[in-house]
Protein backbone atom coordinates (compact mmCIF):
# COMPACT_ATOMS: atom_id res chain seq x y z
CA UNK A 1 0.00 0.00 0.00
CA UNK A 2 1.14 3.56 -0.56
CA UNK A 3 2.82 5.05 2.26
CA UNK A 4 1.68 8.31 3.68
CA UNK A 5 4.12 10.52 6.43
CA UNK A 6 2.48 10.98 9.88
CA UNK A 7 3.01 14.23 11.29
CA UNK A 8 4.89 14.96 14.89
CA UNK A 9 2.50 13.37 17.58
CA UNK A 10 2.93 16.86 19.82
CA UNK A 11 0.90 18.85 16.69
CA UNK A 12 -2.79 16.42 17.58
CA UNK A 13 -2.89 19.35 20.68
CA UNK A 14 -2.13 21.99 18.61
CA UNK A 15 -4.77 21.08 16.25
CA UNK A 16 -7.45 21.11 18.75
CA UNK A 17 -6.24 24.42 19.92
CA UNK A 18 -6.57 25.76 16.70
CA UNK A 19 -9.80 24.45 15.80
CA UNK A 20 -11.61 25.32 19.06
CA UNK A 21 -12.22 22.37 20.07
CA UNK A 22 -11.85 18.22 19.60
CA UNK A 23 -10.30 17.19 15.87
CA UNK A 24 -12.50 15.72 13.46
CA UNK A 25 -11.24 11.83 13.73
CA UNK A 26 -14.03 10.92 11.14
CA UNK A 27 -12.43 7.75 9.21
CA UNK A 28 -11.16 8.79 5.49
CA UNK A 29 -9.15 5.56 4.43
CA UNK A 30 -6.81 2.71 6.30
CA UNK A 31 -3.01 2.13 5.20
CA UNK A 32 -1.14 -0.94 5.98
CA UNK A 33 2.54 -1.65 6.00
CA UNK A 34 3.08 -5.55 5.92
CA UNK A 35 6.63 -5.81 7.44
CA UNK A 36 8.82 -9.06 7.76
CA UNK A 37 12.20 -9.71 9.68
CA UNK A 38 14.15 -13.07 9.29
CA UNK A 39 15.02 -14.19 13.19
CA UNK A 40 19.12 -15.21 13.56
CA UNK A 41 18.27 -18.29 14.19
CA UNK A 42 15.75 -20.76 14.66
CA UNK A 43 13.29 -20.48 18.05
CA UNK A 44 11.89 -23.72 19.48
CA UNK A 45 9.42 -23.76 22.09
CA UNK A 46 7.75 -27.52 23.37
CA UNK A 47 6.17 -27.84 19.98
CA UNK A 48 6.81 -24.95 17.67
CA UNK A 49 9.69 -22.87 15.79
CA UNK A 50 9.75 -19.92 14.52
CA UNK A 51 12.41 -18.76 12.14
CA UNK A 52 10.61 -14.57 11.20
CA UNK A 53 9.25 -12.28 13.19
CA UNK A 54 6.01 -10.15 11.45
CA UNK A 55 3.93 -7.53 11.78
CA UNK A 56 1.48 -4.92 9.97
CA UNK A 57 1.78 -1.18 10.67
CA UNK A 58 -1.62 0.12 10.32
CA UNK A 59 -2.55 3.91 9.68
CA UNK A 60 -5.78 5.07 10.36
CA UNK A 61 -5.88 8.69 8.05
CA UNK A 62 -8.81 10.75 9.82
CA UNK A 63 -11.19 14.08 8.31
CA UNK A 64 -8.74 16.27 10.87
CA UNK A 65 -5.12 14.80 9.66
CA UNK A 66 -4.93 13.17 13.01
CA UNK A 67 -3.31 9.30 12.13
CA UNK A 68 -3.43 6.70 14.50
CA UNK A 69 -0.72 4.62 13.97
CA UNK A 70 -0.10 1.02 15.38
CA UNK A 71 1.55 -2.26 14.74
CA UNK A 72 -0.11 -5.67 15.83
CA UNK A 73 0.40 -9.13 15.57
CA UNK A 74 3.11 -12.06 14.88
CA UNK A 75 1.50 -14.36 12.60
CA UNK A 76 4.15 -14.75 10.11
CA UNK A 77 2.10 -17.57 7.99
CA UNK A 78 -0.96 -15.34 7.87
CA UNK A 79 0.57 -12.14 7.12
CA UNK A 80 -0.72 -11.59 3.35
CA UNK A 81 -4.41 -12.81 4.75
CA UNK A 82 -4.66 -10.53 7.46
CA UNK A 83 -3.55 -7.38 5.19
CA UNK A 84 -6.34 -8.40 2.73
CA UNK A 85 -8.57 -8.25 5.45
CA UNK A 86 -8.07 -5.43 6.62
CA UNK A 87 -8.02 -4.02 3.50
CA UNK A 88 -10.89 -5.47 1.91
CA UNK A 89 -13.36 -6.48 4.46
CA UNK A 90 -12.40 -4.20 7.56
CA UNK A 91 -11.34 -0.94 5.64
CA UNK A 92 -14.64 -0.64 3.36
CA UNK A 93 -16.87 -0.70 6.35
CA UNK A 94 -14.96 1.82 8.43
CA UNK A 95 -14.81 4.66 5.73
CA UNK A 96 -16.69 7.47 7.21
CA UNK A 97 -16.89 6.30 10.71
CA UNK A 98 -16.46 8.59 13.69
CA UNK A 99 -13.19 6.92 15.42
CA UNK A 100 -14.09 8.34 18.44
CA UNK A 101 -16.72 5.97 19.04
CA UNK A 102 -13.81 3.13 19.87
CA UNK A 103 -16.75 0.57 20.78
CA UNK A 104 -18.64 0.89 17.30
CA UNK A 105 -15.83 0.71 15.26
CA UNK A 106 -14.81 -2.69 17.02
CA UNK A 107 -18.44 -3.65 16.16
CA UNK A 108 -18.68 -2.77 12.80
CA UNK A 109 -14.94 -4.92 11.97
CA UNK A 110 -15.95 -7.77 14.15
CA UNK A 111 -17.80 -9.53 10.49
CA UNK A 112 -13.99 -10.12 9.89
CA UNK A 113 -14.26 -13.08 12.34
CA UNK A 114 -17.54 -14.62 11.23
CA UNK A 115 -15.96 -16.70 8.15
CA UNK A 116 -16.20 -19.89 9.85
CA UNK A 117 -13.67 -21.54 7.50
CA UNK A 118 -10.85 -19.56 8.08
CA UNK A 119 -9.00 -19.23 10.37
CA UNK A 120 -10.37 -17.47 13.31
CA UNK A 121 -7.17 -15.49 14.83
CA UNK A 122 -6.99 -14.15 11.57
CA UNK A 123 -9.66 -11.90 11.48
CA UNK A 124 -9.02 -11.48 15.14
CA UNK A 125 -5.83 -9.96 14.37
CA UNK A 126 -6.87 -7.74 11.27
CA UNK A 127 -9.50 -6.37 13.72
CA UNK A 128 -6.67 -5.92 16.56
CA UNK A 129 -4.50 -3.68 13.95
CA UNK A 130 -7.45 -1.39 13.23
CA UNK A 131 -8.87 -1.03 16.94
CA UNK A 132 -5.54 0.00 18.35
CA UNK A 133 -4.37 2.09 15.67
CA UNK A 134 -8.34 3.47 16.09
CA UNK A 135 -6.97 4.40 19.76
CA UNK A 136 -3.91 5.64 18.97
CA UNK A 137 -5.86 8.07 17.13
CA UNK A 138 -8.35 9.14 19.95
CA UNK A 139 -4.82 9.58 22.24
CA UNK A 140 -4.04 11.83 19.82
CA UNK A 141 -7.12 13.87 19.48
CA UNK A 142 -7.54 14.33 23.07
CA UNK A 143 -3.65 15.14 23.86
CA UNK A 144 -3.00 11.85 26.34
CA UNK A 145 -1.38 8.47 26.40
CA UNK A 146 -3.25 5.78 26.56
CA UNK A 147 -2.00 4.61 29.56
CA UNK A 148 -3.94 7.57 30.84
CA UNK A 149 -6.67 7.40 29.28
CA UNK A 150 -7.47 3.56 30.18
CA UNK A 151 -7.20 4.70 33.64
CA UNK A 152 -3.52 5.92 34.55
CA UNK A 153 -2.71 3.37 37.66
CA UNK A 154 1.22 3.96 37.33
CA UNK A 155 3.56 5.41 34.79
CA UNK A 156 6.02 2.40 34.94
CA UNK A 157 5.87 -1.39 34.69
CA UNK A 158 8.18 -4.28 35.69
CA UNK A 159 9.81 -6.01 33.14
CA UNK A 160 10.59 -10.15 32.18
CA UNK A 161 11.91 -11.60 29.02
CA UNK A 162 11.24 -14.99 27.81
CA UNK A 163 14.39 -17.32 27.22
CA UNK A 164 15.08 -21.48 28.00
CA UNK A 165 14.61 -22.25 24.52
CA UNK A 166 16.10 -25.66 23.26
CA UNK A 167 18.52 -24.45 21.05
CA UNK A 168 22.42 -26.63 20.50
CA UNK A 169 24.54 -23.97 22.36
CA UNK A 170 21.80 -23.37 25.18
CA UNK A 171 24.18 -22.21 28.08
CA UNK A 172 21.54 -21.28 30.79
CA UNK A 173 23.71 -19.99 33.41
CA UNK A 174 25.36 -17.77 31.27
CA UNK A 175 21.87 -16.70 29.65
CA UNK A 176 20.18 -15.83 33.22
CA UNK A 177 23.21 -13.82 34.29
CA UNK A 178 23.27 -12.17 31.04
CA UNK A 179 19.25 -10.95 31.71
CA UNK A 180 20.25 -9.62 35.08
CA UNK A 181 22.68 -7.71 33.79
CA UNK A 182 20.81 -6.36 31.37
CA UNK A 183 18.49 -5.15 34.17
CA UNK A 184 15.18 -7.48 33.49
CA UNK A 185 13.01 -8.18 36.60
CA UNK A 186 12.59 -11.79 35.81
CA UNK A 187 12.22 -14.03 33.00
CA UNK A 188 9.52 -16.89 31.49
CA UNK A 189 11.71 -20.01 31.26
CA UNK A 190 10.32 -22.61 28.12
CA UNK A 191 9.55 -26.15 29.38
CA UNK A 192 7.47 -29.10 27.72
CA UNK A 193 9.99 -29.86 25.14
CA UNK A 194 11.58 -32.74 27.65
CA UNK A 195 10.36 -34.51 30.64
CA UNK A 196 9.78 -33.25 33.40
CA UNK A 197 12.62 -34.79 35.53
CA UNK A 198 15.23 -33.08 32.64
CA UNK A 199 13.14 -29.47 32.63
CA UNK A 200 12.97 -29.30 36.35
CA UNK A 201 16.62 -30.21 36.02
CA UNK A 202 17.16 -27.09 33.54
CA UNK A 203 14.93 -24.56 35.68
CA UNK A 204 17.30 -25.26 38.93
CA UNK A 205 20.12 -24.12 36.78
CA UNK A 206 18.40 -21.25 35.77
CA UNK A 207 17.04 -21.17 40.16
CA UNK A 208 21.04 -21.09 40.76
CA UNK A 209 22.35 -18.49 38.77
CA UNK A 210 19.14 -15.96 38.90
CA UNK A 211 19.19 -16.42 42.77
CA UNK A 212 16.38 -15.21 45.18
CA UNK A 213 15.48 -11.74 43.74
CA UNK A 214 15.01 -12.74 40.21
CA UNK A 215 11.43 -13.68 38.79
CA UNK A 216 11.13 -16.99 37.33
CA UNK A 217 7.77 -18.14 35.46
CA UNK A 218 7.72 -21.45 33.10
CA UNK A 219 5.85 -21.74 30.05
CA UNK A 220 5.31 -25.31 28.73
CA UNK A 221 3.16 -24.14 26.05
CA UNK A 222 0.33 -26.69 26.34
CA UNK A 223 2.63 -29.56 26.37
CA UNK A 224 1.94 -31.75 29.28
CA UNK A 225 -0.97 -33.95 31.09
CA UNK A 226 -1.68 -32.67 34.23
CA UNK A 227 0.34 -36.00 35.53
CA UNK A 228 3.27 -34.63 34.05
CA UNK A 229 2.77 -30.61 35.00
CA UNK A 230 1.88 -31.89 38.62
CA UNK A 231 5.06 -33.66 38.47
CA UNK A 232 7.27 -30.96 37.27
CA UNK A 233 6.15 -28.66 39.93
CA UNK A 234 6.66 -31.70 42.66
CA UNK A 235 10.40 -31.81 41.28
CA UNK A 236 11.00 -28.13 41.17
CA UNK A 237 9.35 -26.91 44.19
CA UNK A 238 12.59 -25.37 45.54
CA UNK A 239 12.51 -23.29 42.67
CA UNK A 240 10.19 -20.38 43.50
CA UNK A 241 7.74 -20.45 40.43
CA UNK A 242 6.13 -17.19 40.02
CA UNK A 243 3.40 -18.46 37.82
CA UNK A 244 3.02 -22.02 35.69
CA UNK A 245 1.99 -20.71 32.04
CA UNK A 246 -0.28 -23.24 29.80
CA UNK A 247 0.93 -26.68 31.51
CA UNK A 248 -1.65 -28.64 30.06
CA UNK A 249 -2.77 -30.10 26.13
CA UNK A 250 -5.44 -28.20 24.61
CA UNK A 251 -7.93 -30.42 24.10
CA UNK A 252 -9.45 -30.44 28.07
CA UNK A 253 -7.00 -27.69 29.40
CA UNK A 254 -9.74 -25.73 31.37
CA UNK A 255 -10.57 -28.68 33.72
CA UNK A 256 -6.66 -29.72 33.78
CA UNK A 257 -4.95 -26.47 34.27
CA UNK A 258 -7.59 -26.07 37.34
CA UNK A 259 -6.54 -29.69 38.60
CA UNK A 260 -2.85 -28.94 38.32
CA UNK A 261 -3.50 -25.34 39.87
CA UNK A 262 -5.33 -27.14 43.01
CA UNK A 263 -2.99 -30.32 42.78
CA UNK A 264 0.14 -28.43 43.35
CA UNK A 265 -0.38 -25.30 44.82
CA UNK A 266 1.43 -23.69 41.91
CA UNK A 267 -0.50 -20.07 40.26
CA UNK A 268 -2.01 -20.57 36.40
CA UNK A 269 -1.13 -18.63 34.11
CA UNK A 270 -3.31 -18.61 30.73
CA UNK A 271 -5.54 -16.59 28.10
CA UNK A 272 -3.35 -16.61 25.21
CA UNK A 273 -4.93 -19.20 22.98
CA UNK A 274 -8.10 -17.93 23.73
CA UNK A 275 -9.96 -16.08 21.47
CA UNK A 276 -12.48 -14.12 23.12
CA UNK A 277 -13.52 -12.27 26.14
CA UNK A 278 -16.09 -14.94 26.99
CA UNK A 279 -12.97 -17.22 26.78
CA UNK A 280 -11.04 -15.60 29.59
CA UNK A 281 -14.19 -16.05 31.37
CA UNK A 282 -14.74 -19.61 31.76
CA UNK A 283 -10.70 -19.64 32.62
CA UNK A 284 -11.46 -17.94 35.66
CA UNK A 285 -15.28 -19.26 36.38
CA UNK A 286 -13.96 -22.85 36.43
CA UNK A 287 -10.84 -21.42 38.92
CA UNK A 288 -8.27 -22.55 36.49
CA UNK A 289 -5.87 -19.39 36.49
CA UNK A 290 -4.40 -17.09 38.81
CA UNK A 291 -2.71 -14.74 36.09
CA UNK A 292 -4.60 -14.02 32.79
CA UNK A 293 -2.19 -13.27 29.95
CA UNK A 294 -4.97 -12.47 27.28
CA UNK A 295 -3.33 -10.97 24.07
CA UNK A 296 -4.83 -7.88 22.82
CA UNK A 297 -2.90 -8.46 19.12
CA UNK A 298 -3.76 -11.87 18.63
CA UNK A 299 -7.78 -11.17 19.91
CA UNK A 300 -9.38 -8.43 18.55
CA UNK A 301 -7.54 -5.49 20.10
CA UNK A 302 -7.33 -3.49 23.24
CA UNK A 303 -11.32 -2.94 23.83
CA UNK A 304 -11.23 -6.80 24.09
CA UNK A 305 -8.34 -6.94 26.71
CA UNK A 306 -9.83 -4.01 28.47
CA UNK A 307 -13.46 -5.98 28.86
CA UNK A 308 -11.37 -9.06 30.23
CA UNK A 309 -9.37 -7.16 32.78
CA UNK A 310 -12.51 -5.72 34.27
CA UNK A 311 -13.73 -8.95 34.44
CA UNK A 312 -10.46 -10.32 35.94
CA UNK A 313 -11.46 -7.97 38.87
CA UNK A 314 -14.66 -9.98 39.65
CA UNK A 315 -12.25 -13.13 40.39
CA UNK A 316 -9.09 -11.88 41.88
CA UNK A 317 -6.87 -12.74 38.79
CA UNK A 318 -4.31 -10.66 38.22
CA UNK A 319 -3.97 -9.45 34.14
CA UNK A 320 -0.66 -10.35 31.91
CA UNK A 321 -0.26 -9.74 28.35
CA UNK A 322 1.68 -12.36 25.75
CA UNK A 323 4.62 -10.26 24.56
CA UNK A 324 3.38 -7.42 22.45
CA UNK A 325 4.96 -4.66 24.78
CA UNK A 326 4.15 -2.15 22.10
CA UNK A 327 0.13 -2.20 23.55
CA UNK A 328 0.79 -4.66 26.55
CA UNK A 329 2.76 -1.55 28.21
CA UNK A 330 -0.58 0.70 27.89
CA UNK A 331 -2.52 -1.82 29.20
CA UNK A 332 -1.20 -3.07 31.90
CA UNK A 333 0.21 0.20 33.59
CA UNK A 334 -3.57 1.66 33.26
CA UNK A 335 -4.83 -1.05 35.87
CA UNK A 336 -4.56 -1.62 39.24
CA UNK A 337 -4.32 -5.42 38.57
CA UNK A 338 -1.56 -5.47 35.87
CA UNK A 339 1.08 -7.08 36.81
CA UNK A 340 4.83 -7.75 34.14
CA UNK A 341 5.18 -6.48 30.40
CA UNK A 342 7.23 -9.02 28.65
CA UNK A 343 9.47 -8.84 25.99
CA UNK A 344 11.72 -10.72 24.14
CA UNK A 345 15.44 -10.14 23.35
CA UNK A 346 16.89 -7.58 20.20
CA UNK A 347 17.15 -11.13 18.54
CA UNK A 348 13.78 -12.96 19.42
CA UNK A 349 11.94 -9.68 18.19
CA UNK A 350 14.06 -7.19 16.38
CA UNK A 351 10.75 -5.50 15.37
CA UNK A 352 10.12 -4.14 19.57
CA UNK A 353 13.87 -3.46 19.35
CA UNK A 354 14.35 -2.20 15.95
CA UNK A 355 10.99 -0.18 14.83
CA UNK A 356 10.41 1.69 17.73
CA UNK A 357 12.84 4.90 17.62
CA UNK A 358 12.06 6.00 21.23
CA UNK A 359 12.33 2.75 22.68
CA UNK A 360 11.86 2.71 26.37
CA UNK A 361 15.30 2.31 28.46
CA UNK A 362 15.03 -0.41 30.78
CA UNK A 363 16.29 0.37 34.44
CA UNK A 364 16.40 -1.94 38.03
CA UNK A 365 13.72 -3.94 36.21
CA UNK A 366 11.02 -1.35 35.30
CA UNK A 367 10.34 0.96 32.14
CA UNK A 368 8.84 4.30 32.29
CA UNK A 369 5.50 4.94 30.05
CA UNK A 370 5.81 7.45 27.16
CA UNK A 371 4.05 10.44 27.82
CA UNK A 372 3.43 11.32 24.19
CA UNK A 373 -0.17 11.42 23.26
CA UNK A 374 -2.22 8.07 21.95
CA UNK A 375 0.45 4.91 22.11
CA UNK A 376 3.53 7.46 21.86
CA UNK A 377 5.69 5.72 19.77
CA UNK A 378 7.86 7.01 17.11
CA UNK A 379 8.19 4.60 14.14
CA UNK A 380 11.54 4.32 12.32
CA UNK A 381 10.49 4.39 8.74
CA UNK A 382 13.49 3.79 7.59
CA UNK A 383 13.18 0.44 9.25
CA UNK A 384 9.78 -0.03 7.90
CA UNK A 385 11.23 0.29 3.98
CA UNK A 386 14.26 -2.07 4.72
CA UNK A 387 11.89 -4.85 5.72
CA UNK A 388 8.48 -3.89 4.65
CA UNK A 389 7.08 -6.33 2.07
CA UNK A 390 4.11 -6.39 -0.60
CA UNK A 391 1.28 -8.39 -1.54
CA UNK A 392 0.04 -7.23 -4.68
Amino acid sequence: MESFPVPEAEEWVVLAVEQGGLPDLRIERIETVPVRVPLDQVYKGSHYKMSYRSTIVTRVHTSSGVVGEAYAGDEDAGLAEIDSIINREIAPRLIGEDAYATERCWEIARPATWDILRDRRLGLVATACVDTAIWDALGKALGIPLWKLWGGYRDAVPVITIGGYYTADADITAEVSGLIEAGFAGMKFKIGGRTPEEDAARLRQARAAAGDDFKLAVDANQAWTPAQAIRFVQLAADCDIMWFEEPCQWHNDRRAMRDVRLASGVAVCAGQSEFSAAGCRDLMETGSIDFCNFDASWSGGPTEWRRVASMATSYDVRMAHHEEPQVAAHLLASIPHGTFLEYFHPQRDPIWHGLIANQPVLKDGYVTLPTRPGLGWELDEDYISRYRVSFE
